[in-house]
């Protein structure tokens, strides 16, 4: 573990880092070109806005893979709803056909998402950790 990768707060020390994909509903191919661009912009400033670091993005035709170090004061599903309401805004403006077409259904992108955390040690090396806690009494 590098030490340089954790964040401090006055009584935490932390490192809180996500894998994060969702898809445009429908699974449309719309992220492509300029829309592409755009919305990789987009990302890149509510990132800034929100203090979360982008670690990786990959934007696809139909879905999005986003790797991002969080603030620990912020909850996983709101980092989410962060990322896909506010994008899904500043695209709609930037392509009012976006929003024209998206408009029967009323929302850019699927309910659902996949997140999973993203550390680096495994699951083994923690496990194994606090087991030999109990020797240090």
């Amino acid at each position: 573990m590098r030490e340089e990768q954790y964040h401090s707060t006055s009584h935490c020390k932390y490192l809180i880092q996500y894998h994060i994909i969702w898809c445009p509903k429908f699974r449309f191919s719309i992220l492509k070109g300029n829309a592409k661009d755009t919305f990789k912009q987009i990302l890149k400033k509510i990132c800034d806005d929100y203090n979360y670091r982008i670690k990786s993005l990959e934007v696809m035709p139909d879905h999005i893979h986003i790797f991002v170090d969080v603030p620990q004061t912020v909850a996983p599903c709101d980092v989410v709803r962060t990322l896909k309401s506010i994008s899904a805004i500043e695209l709609f403006k930037v392509f009012p056909q976006l929003k024209k077409f998206y408009a029967r259904s009323g929302a850019l992108w699927t309910r659902g998402y996949f997140i999973s955390t993203v550390g680096h040690i495994s699951e083994a090396t923690v496990i194994r950790y606090i087991e030999e806690q109990k020797g240090h009494d």
